[in-house]
């Protein structure tokens, strides 16, 4: 074989590197998503369906008209919103969408819903999922998830986070006698809870969850109970939106409660967003504001939330990474190594 010149050596040498630090800065940081949902395709409705990224608008309602009626067609038409994105119209399009979201972005997701679609998620991404029970007093009846089976589930090691609880549609606050069985066995257990406390669709009410109250957006519904579990591990998903101040008010007495940013984090006008996001920042909490996409049916809402963490002006770049993987490192209590396989 002929000897390489210096010059075609030297060209080699920098066309390798550049491909590999063109490959370094294909893979994004490592971020942590709390609040993922492994969903059948028609959980939130006959697929396709819209979201608004972010909704401009949450409709102006007649009460002559059916409102369940008027929000279906805001949601198949995109009329509520400037930008959209569609929901998949299969099962198997939604978790193979979902995932290749995951893996484009190096993102680790605490992925709640039926037990047997977490599963299935979890078998063919087994890495980047990280199995979550959807729980709500319905569950108990609907798939016999009751304080047994869900102890068994925990011991076992195959689920490691309790939520999202979703009691908030039901009419129960987290603090309520009926669910402190739940919160005893999750603390002994030490299992972290992340609970709804916020917005669901708007107008749920007329959806038919007609015991849901906008006053459980309030973050204070978790007073009593992280009084009476000091030792728990809890966070407030969709971060109490919009009591602002509710919030602030009880993440300065609760030091160990930690919050979400959900729902939030794509469907709120941006500068609601961003004014709500910087003002929890401004009050010193920061170092507890976690990553959460609260996807449902629309995969490309993961991308966004995490585009709008990175765009935020306020935020520095340790910020970002306080909320997109630190605090939930911390608060899931990963060990190095574990942070050191997720980079």
């Amino acid at each position: 074989m002929p000897m390489k010149s210096p010059w075609t050596l030297l060209c080699l040498f920098l066309t390798i590197a550049t491909i590999s630090m063109a490959q370094t800065k294909l893979k994004p940081l490592p971020v942590i998503d709390m609040h993922l949902h492994a969903l059948k395709a028609d959980d939130q409705g006959p697929p396709p369906l819209t979201m608004g990224i972010p909704f401009a608008q949450f409709g102006a309602h007649d009460p002559k008209q059916d409102y369940e009626s008027t929000f279906m067609q805001a949601m198949k038409t995109g009329t509520w919103a400037k930008q959209i994105t569609n929901s998949p119209l299969t099962d198997d399009s939604l978790r193979i969408l979902t995932l290749k979201v995951l893996r484009d972005n190096n993102v680790y997701a605490v992925a709640s819903g039926e037990i047997d679609i977490v599963r299935k998620w979890k078998s063919e991404e087994p890495k980047r999922i990280i199995n979550a029970v959807y729980w709500d007093f319905s569950s108990i009846k609907r798939f016999g998830l009751n304080i047994d089976s869900m102890t068994k589930l925990f011991k076992s090691g195959e689920f490691k986070v309790f939520g999202e609880v979703g009691i908030q549609y039901e009419g129960y606050s987290p603090s309520d006698t009926a669910f402190e069985p739940y919160l005893q066995m999750a603390e002994a257990l030490d299992i972290p809870v992340g609970v709804h406390v916020g917005p669901g669709p708007p107008g749920v009410i007329y959806l038919g969850a007609n015991k849901y109250r906008a006053s459980l957006h309030s973050a204070l519904v978790l007073e009593e109970a992280l009084v009476k579990h000091p030792k728990l591990r809890i966070y407030a998903m969709h971060a109490g939106w919009p009591m602002i101040d509710d919030l602030l008010a009880t993440l300065y007495a609760h030091p160990q409660l930690y919050i979400d940013l959900g729902l939030i984090s794509y469907h709120t006008p941006i500068k609601e967003y961003y004014y709500y996001l910087e003002r929890i920042v401004n009050a010193g909490f920061c170092n507890r504001i976690m990553f959460g996409s609260d996807n449902m049916v629309w995969p490309g809402t993961i991308q966004i939330a995490i585009d709008r963490i990175q765009k935020a002006p306020f935020l520095n770049e340790a910020q970002k990474r306080d909320i997109l993987f630190n605090n939930a490192a911390r608060f899931l209590r990963l060990t190095p190594e574990q942070i050191k396989n997720m980079n």
